[in-house]
């Protein structure tokens, strides 16, 4: 199938990211999937949630927005509440990081990561997730060099990529806002460098599929994030 990019189902937007451009943040990245563009930045907090005082361990948290002008039709801040889905996308991000950040090593201090989409063309989470990573590589090597930790608290590399079944039964890796609305099965996987599954998020949409489907997005949402964390190794 041809996409209206001209990329091959199988090939990632062009990703480009930068580093350190925030001043008073521990980690911070623009990161961009073709034409989506997420800043994230990450803070380093004194002070645990009340469930982990005395604990002696660390944590880490998320917090995700879509600002007013990222999409084509300008909506309210998240002022008072968030909403459903700004909520549910921040917890994602959180237990995603969460998954390969030894939190034993963060004695009662709490990273916090925050997620601002600056514009968006689909994949927002999965390039949240990606630059929050980036962000949290930057944050263990400020920890490490204020002797806050005695190691890294890094357990292993993690990226996101979506995926989608089209209407001919094409599967197609990173997809633009178009190709997510026209998806009659779209996924979100979050892997380790490892090989190995945090998060998979798929649905049909007015349809079901065999395991078989499932199979194949999957591994070809593993091939994507094989590419995204080379690219990670790549710009870092």
């Amino acid at each position: 199938m041809r996409r209206a990019d001209g990329r091959a189902p199988d090939e990632l937007r062009p990703i480009s990211l930068q580093r350190g451009i925030i001043q008073h943040a521990q980690g911070s990245a623009l990161i961009s999937f073709g034409n989506t563009k997420v800043l994230c930045v990450a803070m380093v907090e004194e002070g645990v949630p009340p469930f982990l005082k005395g604990t002696g361990k660390g944590w880490l948290t998320a917090e995700y927005a879509m600002l007013p002008y990222s999409a084509p039709n300008r909506f309210p801040r998240e002022i008072e509440q968030k909403r459903g889905r700004s909520y549910e996308i921040q917890r994602l991000i959180g237990r995603s990081l969460r998954a390969v950040v030894d939190l034993n090593r963060i004695p009662e201090k709490t990273i916090w990561l925050d997620c601002d989409v600056l514009q968006a063309d689909g994949g927002t989470r999965c390039a949240a997730i990606t630059g929050s990573f980036i962000c949290l590589l930057d944050t263990d090597n400020w920890l490490q060099r204020k002797k806050l930790v005695e190691d890294t608290i890094i357990k292993d590399f993690l990226a996101a990529v979506s995926i989608g079944l089209t209407n001919e039964d094409d599967i197609l890796l990173d997809l633009t806002f178009y190709e997510d609305s026209q998806a009659k099965v779209d996924m979100n996987l979050v892997m380790t460098a490892g090989g190995k599954l945090v998060e998979v998020q798929v649905s049909g949409e007015e349809y079901s599929f065999p395991k078989e489907v499932l199979d194949k997005l999957i591994d070809a949402g593993q091939k994507g994030i094989e590419l995204v964390i080379q690219e990670e190794k790549r710009l870092l």
